[in-house]
Parts: structure tokens; sequence; C-alpha cells
């Protein structure tokens, strides 16, 4: 099984997508047991990779490899490290709750709705194991399509414009991409991405490589200022893929950066880090102030997203300024940091979606005005959204807190200015999420129909659970996954400082 395992954990969910497709509509209750049923199998297969991984080597493990388009020396070759083994285990978890989430609130199309997020499971998990840059990006590319109908599809009133432009944003991007790819094949005669972090490349040709892959991973992180598209997908999007979007999709960029752009265009990434901080940065500051402003509660978890996906990419590209000769400790900070905030992010923003998902339910509309004091009708629903929103505004013993708290410290080492302005998040952070906690469930009932509203019943209130004991572990013990990638990160950060001139 070990040999297969990562094929079956991407084929599995796309098999099952489509058996999904022929239950068809009419029946609807087949078909949301069968999908649930494949997510929980593979998630229970995912945690092998957990279970057997070897996080003494930064080889790559469960590998796969054959010949796919032999003409082009293109093969299917899958395999995971430290780095992207964490993410493939984040896509299994995230589904399943995504799925018991729609159980009963999407009567349009749900055996399709079903279908589309198994599908995407095993797209995305497709691109966290590939190791051939063509299949790399045949998956993430075909990623984008499930995501496009679920948007434009189950969406609200303006989804076709908010999934025309997800789409066009994210497409656009990867052109440059695939440029660069097959640019490198062509010098080095291979499309496998082990070999191309291998590849002597000139300052000329590192710096055009390294903009080609940073316009693909900064639309889909997304970084000031091509961050736009995100706000208008996650306020039309149906409440799961508000929660694929933020918890996975956006990793895929995070991802990139550290797969690609350290490992093959080191030189590029030192020259042009201060660029990447700066933009991290006033995503941090700037959109956080812009998330203090909005009305809408999706609205603001969104702008909120930027905010702390901008701790990644400072966290990557800070290593450059933190890193000093002897010591590789603040490097090793930012970059861990980096990847711990990328999980807990996953976590924390899809209980926050689904936080404001179970209000829309009920009284279908995400405008902050239209509560207050929903406490009084919903204590054990007021209970989660408060944990969650603490875990966002970064409460110590949250996940929240680790992977910002280990950025600032290596932002530290590079310039303590970088660290402030960093660190200025949890002021703005706590200011914008407390808001909204204040105004939506403290205090006596301004809306009569608050005061009809039903507490959460028992499948949202174990969706809810489970993304409780995450946020909390992550933030009390979260070891065990800095364990799985230190090594990883270790090897990653040794390329990223040795010059290929």
């Amino acid at each position: 099984m070990e040999n297969s395992l990562l094929s079956l954990l991407i084929w599995l969910p796309i098999i099952a997508g489509f058996f999904v497709i022929l239950l068809g509509n009419e029946r609807a209750n087949t078909a949301r047991w069968v999908s649930v049923a494949a997510s929980i199998l593979v998630f229970v297969m995912s945690l092998t990779l957990y279970t057997e991984f070897d996080s003494t080597t930064h080889l790559m493990q469960f590998e796969e490899k054959s010949s796919w388009i032999s003409q082009f020396n293109i093969y299917y070759h899958l395999g995971v490290d430290g780095i992207s083994m964490p993410l493939i285990i984040l896509t299994t978890f995230s589904t399943i709750l995504v799925i018991i989430a729609g159980w009963e609130v999407i009567q349009t199309r749900p055996a399709h709705y079903m279908a589309a997020f198994l599908m995407m499971e095993g797209l995305i998990i497709g691109v966290f194991s590939a190791l051939d840059a063509i299949l790399f990006y045949a998956f993430w590319e075909a990623s984008l399509i499930p995501m496009l109908l679920i948007i434009g599809v189950w969406g609200g009133d303006n989804r076709v414009y908010a999934s025309i432009k997800f789409f066009l944003y994210t497409f656009l991007g990867s052109v440059f991409m695939l440029v660069s790819l097959i640019y490198m094949y062509n010098k080095g005669g291979s499309f496998s991405i082990l070999d191309m972090h291998n590849l002597s490349l000139t300052t000329t040709e590192q710096a055009w490589i390294f903009w080609a892959f940073f316009m693909a991973f900064a639309v889909k992180v997304p970084m000031f200022p091509v961050h736009t598209w995100l706000p208008d997908a996650h306020v039309q999007a149906p409440t799961g893929g508000s929660v694929i979007l933020a918890a996975i999709m956006l990793k895929m960029g995070g991802y990139g950066f550290f797969r690609f752009s350290l490992p093959i265009t080191p030189d590029a990434s030192l020259e042009f880090s201060e660029v990447v901080i700066i933009l991290s940065l006033i995503a941090i500051v700037y959109i956080g102030f812009v998330a203090l402003v909005q009305r809408d509660m999706k609205k603001l978890i969104a702008y909120s997203s930027i905010s702390h996906m901008g701790f990644v990419t400072l966290g990557v590209f800070a290593l450059f300024l933190a890193y000093t000769p002897g010591s590789a400790e603040g490097a090793l900070l930012g970059l861990e940091g980096a990847m711990i905030q990328m999980i807990s992010h996953g976590f924390i923003s899809a209980a926050m979606l689904l936080v404001v998902g179970v209000l829309y339910d009920r009284l279908h509309s995400r405008e902050i005005s239209t509560y207050g004091g929903v406490i009084n009708s919903m204590p054990k629903f007021t209970g989660f959204a408060v944990l969650f929103a603490m875990a966002n505004a970064g409460l110590p013993g949250t996940s929240g807190f680790v992977g910002e708290f280990m950025v600032i410290l290596g932002a530290v080492q590079a310039n303590i200015w970088y660290a402030v302005l960093a660190a200025s998040t949890l002021i703005v952070g706590a200011a914008y999420t407390l808001w909204m906690v204040k105004r939506v469930f403290w205090g006596a009932i301004t809306n009569p129909e608050v005061a009809t509203l039903s507490d959460i019943n028992t499948r949202e209130f174990g969706i809810l659970a489970v993304l409780a004991i995450a946020v909390i572990a992550m933030g009390v013990y979260p070891q065990p996954v800095i364990d799985v990638m230190h090594v990883s990160i270790e090897h990653l950060l040794n390329q990223a400082l040795t010059s290929k001139l």
C-alpha cells in the first residue's frame, strides 16, 4: 500500500466524485453518505503519511514514478517530505468538515456539490505531492475548475463575476510559471522538480524565473497588491467553498515559494527578498486596517486571511536577513513559523467561516448590523465563536499565536522594525476581530429575529468542537508538527543559502 498510497489519496476522491455524480441529485441522501464515507476514508489513509513518516531525513518518501509522456521526459512522479505531508493531511481533514457542513444546507444539486469537493480534494493533494513540474502544473490548474463551479453555481447573487475574477487572476498568474518551467526543461532536459533544484542558473535567468514564479504564487497566497479577487470570491462562495479557499487553496501559494522559489532561485530570492518583505508587511498592517472597517463578516475574514498569510511570506523571505554565519536559528524560526502559520490559518479560517455560515443559514445575512446579542439565544455557539475569534487575534494557547510568534522572533533577527510592524497585527487583529464579536454576540438583542435563533445542532457542534480541539492542541503543543517538518525545512534553508552562481 505504501508504494501507491499517494495515488490512492489523489484518485480515490476523484473517482468517488464521479460516482456521486452518477448517483445524481435524485438520490441526494445516498450521495451525501457516499461523499462523507469517501472523505473519511481518504483522511484515515492520509494519516499513514504521518505515522510511517521518517522525520530524520529530508529525502522524498512514499515515492511513485512511472513514465507519462516519454518523448518530453515527463513522469507521473509523486512523493512527500516534511513540507508537503502536513498540508495533505490538512486537505483531507478540511474536506470532511465542508462535506458535513453542507449536509442540510445545500439543497440545489447536492450530489454535484459534494462531488466537486471530492474532486478538488484529489487535485489539491496532487499539487502537494507532484514531483514532476508538468504534473504539478496540471494539478495546479485543474484544481481551479471545481472551485470555479462551486462559486459559480452555489454562490451568491454576484457569483458569476466573482468566479470569473477568481479564475482569471489565478490562471493568468500561472501562465508565467509554465513558461519558466518549459525554459528550465530546455536548459536541463528534465521536468523533475528535484532536478530543477540543482540547475545552474545565471543571475538574469534566476531573476526572470523568480518573478515568473512570484506571479503565480503571490496571486494564490494572495499578496498585496494582487489580493483583490479574494474578498469577492469569499463573499460570493458558499460556506464550504470559502472554507476550502481559505484553509487550503491559499496554502498552495505558500507551498510554491517553499518548493520552487527558494531552492531553484536562491540568489534572486535573496536579491528581491526586501521587496517581498515590504509587500508582506503592507498586507499584515494595511490590510488589517482594511478589515477593521468591513461591515460584512465574510469580507472581514477574507481581509483577515490576507493579513495573516502575510506572515507566511514574511517568514519565508526574512530568512535571508535573519541568517548570520554560524547560526541559522533565526532563519529556521522564520521558515518553520511560516509553515505553522499556514496550518494554523487552515484551522482558524475554516472555523471562522463556518461560524459565519451557521449565522447565515439562519438569518441569510452576513451583515454585522443584522446581529447583536446572539449569546442570549445561542450560548453554546457563542462559546465556540469567541474561542475562534481569540485564536484569530493570536491569543497565546491557541494555534494562532504559535506561527506568528515564531515569524516575529525570526524577523527580530532580520530587522527589529520589521518585527515591530509585524507584531502590530496582534493589536490590529484583536481590534477588528473583537469589535466584530462585540457587535454580533454581546449585549442586548437588537434584532427581534435574533431572539428566535436556535442554538447549534449536534452536527454543527461536532464540526466546531473538532476545530476547537485542533486549534487548542496545536496552540498548546505544536511540537509534533514541528518535528516532522524540521529536517525538511533545514534542508530547504541550506538550498536557499547556497548560491548557484
